[in-house]
């Protein structure tokens, strides 16, 4: 018991461990919440787009001076909105304007990247693959903020947003603003991803976004338990993910997203209500 104790406070002597524990953790829960909705709403394709065109905006921000957040941020909410954009005004298909933003506004980071850039590989590396460790205070207070907000609104705004998901037709019938309840929704997707690339990086944002809230799917019926699990499980895969990264020396990102995948797997195995196996394992 007691090694069991020296294990679990062993990296919290370090404060750049601290505070990536603490990032971590933030990003599991966060990117499970706004995850629920991806699930519910099929948008893991877009949370996919949103973390690669976010890294054009780090690379205009690395070429320009300023803080790599301010870029990043911005590169996903005007790709977000140019979705909503393309989708509602123009009357092109969602995955269209996916693939077409997507497409575009990332071959342009490369190409300034391969232009411009020189100097920043290790930087952008780690933003590519994440590096939770490499957390510094100024981060964290930026995830924590951002983080912070995505909650916030998602609290403030849950029974339109969870109206305008489940049925949008209906919703607008209703007097709900649909379509800027829809363009929200995007944004704070895109703020999600913002948040969660420095923890596990622009690759495998989307599979914390999709990840633990699909294992909810799994074991639970409603839609506030789905959510509530969604979060629960988001902050444990972090968790166990960050001591596994800790401990085997492998890349903080790979293993959070590694513990997530397992858990999926398990509860897809196992689940009371759809785990195949549990139930040929019982003789039904």
């Amino acid at each position: 018991m007691a090694s069991l104790v020296n294990a679990v406070v062993a990296p919290l002597h370090y404060g750049f461990l601290v505070r990536g524990l603490t990032a971590a953790v933030l990003v599991g829960i966060v990117c499970a919440v706004i995850g629920t909705f991806v699930v519910l709403k099929g948008l893991a394709f877009i949370g996919d787009a949103l973390a690669h065109v976010s890294f054009t905006g780090v690379v205009v921000a690395l070429l320009a001076g300023f803080g790599f957040y301010l870029g990043a941020v911005a590169a996903a909410i005007l790709t977000a909105l140019g979705i909503s954009v393309l989708t509602r005004r123009v009357g092109v298909r969602s995955d269209t304007a996916i693939g077409i933003l997507f497409s575009g506004v990332f071959a342009l980071g490369i190409v300034l990247m391969s232009v411009g850039i020189k100097s920043y590989t290790v930087d952008l590396f780690s933003y590519i693959f994440g590096d939770v460790l490499a957390v510094r205070p100024r981060d964290l207070l930026i995830i924590v903020a951002l983080g912070l907000a995505v909650l916030l609104l998602v609290s403030l705004l849950y029974k339109e947003l969870l109206f305008t998901a489940f049925d949008p037709i209906v919703a607008e019938a209703a007097g709900l603003p649909v379509g800027v309840l829809q363009t929200l929704l995007m944004v704070l997707l895109a703020l999600t991803v913002v948040v969660s690339v420095q923890a596990v990086g622009v690759v495998l944002v989307v599979a914390m976004l999709v990840t633990p809230s699909a294992t909810a799917y799994l074991l639970v019926d409603r839609f506030p338990a789905m959510l509530g699990l969604g979060a629960l499980l988001g902050g444990v895969d972090a968790l166990v993910g960050f001591y596994l990264s800790y401990y085997a020396n492998v890349p903080s990102g790979g293993a959070i997203v590694l513990v997530a995948s397992l858990g999926f797997i398990l509860a897809a195995l196992f689940s009371p209500k759809r785990g195949r196996w549990l139930r040929l394992l019982v003789g039904q």
